[in-house]
């Protein structure tokens, strides 16, 4: 089973990459975040409203500094067309888990009370597990999760964060590519000063 760390919700960093929508697209942007030493903790690929733009969702974990030299060097690729980190508190943050646990006559009813709580669907009933499904913030899900340490866990599949600003069109979707990196993201020179 495994565990949820808590600062492991309060570190976790969301970034937002609008890419041209071609092949190995996904593979330079992953290689980047490889070479950068970033491990990738959920990734999320999806179409948007215009056919020849995809969104990359990536969720890792990193200082402010790292962070920032990463969005850098990720809007430096010639198919980025806009990146910029999601915050929590202003964005909608979603993740779907399929876990299938072990069940009998005898914990099934409390495994129905959890699923109720949590507002999770049982998509799957055999005579010996169970299989919930249940969207929520990341924060949710792990929390959901906790509640089954004391159960055999058969399998999990979590989708990983996918995730949109709240409100009307965000500002780094009106702006032109190259205003982004001059005003939202400073450089930052060797031992990390500012630049």
């Amino acid at each position: 089973m495994p565990t949820v760390k808590k600062n492991d919700a309060a570190d976790r960093r969301v970034i937002s990459i609008l890419v041209d929508n071609q092949r190995g697209v996904l593979a330079r942007v992953s290689s980047l975040f490889n070479r950068r030493g970033f491990n990738i903790d959920s990734l999320t690929v999806s179409t948007t409203n215009d056919p020849s733009i995809s969104r990359i969702t990536v969720t890792t974990h990193g200082d402010e500094n790292s962070i920032s030299q990463l969005l850098l060097q990720t809007d430096r690729l010639e198919v980025t067309r806009q990146i910029f980190e999601l915050d929590q508190d202003n964005s909608l943050q979603r993740e779907l888990l399929l876990l299938k646990v072990k069940a009998d006559v005898k914990n099934r009813a409390e495994l129905r009370e959890i699923a109720s709580i949590y507002k999770s669907k049982i998509i799957d009933l055999s005579p010996d597990s169970m299989v919930f499904e249940l969207t929520g913030k990341p924060s949710k899900i792990d929390a959901f999760l906790v509640m089954f340490q004391d159960y055999d866990i058969l399998e999990m599949c979590r989708t990983g964060v996918t995730a949109i600003e709240r409100g009307g069109m965000h500002q780094h979707m009106q702006k032109p590519k190259q205003e982004i990196s001059e005003i939202d993201y400073p450089t930052y020179g060797p031992g990390g000063t500012r630049g």
